[in-house]
């Protein structure tokens, strides 16, 4: 078989899953993410297609039906009315996937993304984590309808679940992603869900001095570029920090690198305020879960980036594939943090069990 006939076969598989999972709602038990799309995409993109229906199968439990939408025809003149309202998760789907399938997505992209990145924490940030993986598999083939549709329903699901955080957290300082990070203080109770926790970054001591730490870009090509090192330096330092929440530190990588991978459909003048709502994802997710030191050593990590994302399938559990692909990418761009980004996901194998 032809590299182009095991291309085509693996977008099929890609595009007959999101038909498949698009009859399904982006939650389950009322605030829990269906991750099943970012996986199935993530899967397909590194060579595991022939796995994906598999895995749908053995996800199915974790699936609900698509909700209902309350009537309500969404449009300029209401939107600002049901944002962040869950109540109306069915309508905004109904909303975006007619917009998508309607209009250019890039241009429904350029309109509606600055207008939900202030409510990047929604949900867990799943919802922006799956708007990234649903471009980028847009970019690869900008005239699918199942892609089209996926959009519409990561955009969705965001609209519903927009969580702007008050006061928002900008870069405004000179630290490196690196610094940053590791100054970024802990929240006083580390119990409960990342609400309980966000609700206490007003008083956390040095919160505020430290979530304005990291460099300020000087333009759309820098913040890229500090982009970039952000996703790279949350991976590595994953394999070391993880114990503190195995699963929510994971989106203080995916996050990020979800940003990172819509800025290529994005115009330039909003690549800054981009990098200003990674950092935020970053930033209270490492708040809210980091732990009180660092492990001294680690488990020697998968020997070739190929083996660690073959672990992460034969894992199974989503966030760990999800953290796989981050790497990959982390790996692609930047070769001198192979080892840490390998550490990263032979950490999560470790730690999060195969239900969770």
């Amino acid at each position: 078989m032809s590299d182009t006939t095991t291309a085509a076969s693996a977008d099929s598989t890609l595009d007959e899953a999101l038909d498949r999972l698009h009859r399904s709602g982006p939650e389950r038990l009322g605030w829990l993410s269906n991750h099943a799309p970012m996986a199935v995409e993530a899967l397909v993109r590194h060579g595991h297609a022939p796995v994906v229906h598999g895995w749908i199968d053995g996800y199915r439990h974790k699936l609900e039906d698509i909700p209902s939408g309350t009537g309500i025809r969404l449009g300029e003149g209401n939107w600002r009315d049901a944002l962040g309202d869950p109540r109306h998760l069915g309508d905004w789907i109904t909303y975006f996937t007619g917009q998508v399938g309607g209009r250019p997505w890039r241009d429904v992209l350029a309109v509606w993304w600055p207008r939900l990145l202030p409510g990047i924490l929604a949900g867990a940030a799943h919802p922006a984590i799956r708007v990234g993986h649903a471009v980028r598999a847009l970019l690869a083939d900008e005239g699918n309808t199942a892609r089209h549709a996926e959009l519409g329903h990561a955009l969705g699901y965001w609209a519903a679940r927009h969580l702007p955080l008050a006061p928002a957290v900008v870069p405004s300082g000179t630290a490196r992603a690196a610094e940053a990070l590791a100054a970024v203080p802990a929240v006083p109770d580390q119990r409960g869900g990342i609400l309980d926790r966000v609700a206490q970054l007003p008083a956390t001591p040095d919160w505020t001095a430290a979530s304005g730490l990291l460099r300020a870009p000087s333009g759309p090509d820098e913040a890229r570029d500090l982009l970039a090192e952000l996703v790279a330096e949350a991976t590595c330092r994953y394999a070391d920090h993880a114990h503190g929440d195995a699963i929510m530190l994971v989106h203080a990588a995916t996050a990020p690198n979800a940003v990172l991978r819509t800025l290529p459909a994005l115009p330039r003048d909003l690549w800054v305020p981009s990098y200003a709502a990674a950092w935020q994802a970053a930033a209270v997710v490492t708040a809210a879960y980091t732990p009180a030191s660092p492990l001294a050593s680690v488990s020697p990590p998968p020997p070739t980036p190929e083996e660690a994302f073959e672990r992460a399938a034969a894992h199974g559990n989503e966030h760990v594939i999800k953290l796989a692909d981050t790497a990959l990418d982390v790996i692609a761009a930047a070769p001198d943090r192979t080892d840490r980004a390998l550490a990263a996901v032979g950490r999560a194998c470790e730690l999060i069990d195969t239900e969770d």
